[in-house]
């Protein structure tokens, strides 16, 4: 196994065009226990360790500009506000030894359906920016994910930074484990409102060959949302909505049954979650249009 270790960006494209099998490392989480465990043995490994862009964060009027390698701890201290949805998801990320050094970027270029991020970048409608010596170019999360730990990178290209819109509104994310740290989820569930485009999002991880959207709760939501005026009165949102969302959430998953639980069980744990997050993020809402009355 070959090592190549540039010393900058354009260096490490350089290389994986030269090199299109090599494996990108960085915080090395996952792709070092695949080796440990000779699960992996690729002919070379791109050491990204040197590039410090890649762990650069900038946050703009909207959006917000997420190097790839920048570590959840990073975003947990420094950007709760802005993404509250991956804040609360980077929390859940195994121990504090690998939250200080695994990231964003590493979750996307594995594409396991069970990497944590994934859930709140979808709820959050984030976008991917990847580059290559022939140029770069952003992929909607919604398209990123292709497959069973598949991803839509081109064999030369690099994930560079992740483009997430500053919140607009509450988030939420859930995670169901066998205990509570270093645990790979059994499922997991991401929720974010969007009052500026009075809309819903959803994100569910493993339980599915990939990250997915819950499309069909989120539609029937937003009807109901929209037809109940519930975005301008801050009304309480009825059970029946509610169980409506859940039931449909639930209908969304594809899981398998495997050592860390079963289908039927993955199904139940997020329609619980997407109740349980609606009503969360829904009193969030309502507490912050009070709170913007009582200020006017």
């Amino acid at each position: 196994m070959d090592f190549l270790r540039p010393a900058s960006w354009e260096e490490a494209l350089a290389a994986k065009a030269e090199h299109p099998t090599a494996v990108p490392i960085a915080g090395g989480t996952d792709v070092m226990v695949e080796i440990n465990f000779d699960h992996r043995r690729p002919e070379y490994l791109l050491d990204l360790n040197r590039i410090e862009l890649l762990r650069e964060w900038e946050v703009g009027e909207e959006n917000v500009r997420l190097g790839a390698s920048v570590p959840y701890t990073q975003i947990m201290e420094n950007l709760r506000a802005e993404l509250p949805g991956l804040a609360l998801a980077s929390h859940t990320v195994a121990s504090p030894q690998i939250r200080n050094r695994g990231g964003v970027g590493g979750n996307l270029g594995t594409a396991s359906p069970a990497g944590d991020a994934h859930p709140a970048l979808l709820a959050a409608g984030a976008e991917v920016e990847v580059e290559s010596v022939r140029g770069s170019r952003f992929i909607p999360i919604d398209e990123f994910y292709t497959g069973v730990k598949r991803n839509a990178l081109q064999p030369d290209e690099l994930i560079k930074t992740v483009h997430v819109k500053k919140a607009d509104g509450p988030q939420q994310y859930s995670k169901v484990g066998t205990r509570n740290a270093m645990v790979i989820a059994v499922c997991a569930f991401g929720l974010a409102l969007h009052p500026e485009t009075r809309t819903v999002r959803t994100g569910i991880g493993s339980a599915a060959p990939t990250p997915i959207r819950a499309k069909e709760a989120e539609a029937f939501l937003n009807a109901a949302l929209e037809e109940g005026g519930f975005w301008d009165n801050g009304k309480i949102i009825t059970p029946a909505i509610a169980k409506q969302f859940a039931d449909l959430c639930s209908a969304a998953a594809n899981p398998i049954d495997d050592v860390r639980g079963t289908a039927k069980y993955r199904r139940h744990a997020v329609g619980i979650m997407a109740r349980r997050q609606l009503g969360w993020t829904w009193e969030q809402y309502r507490g912050a249009g009070r709170t913007l009355e009582g200020a006017a």
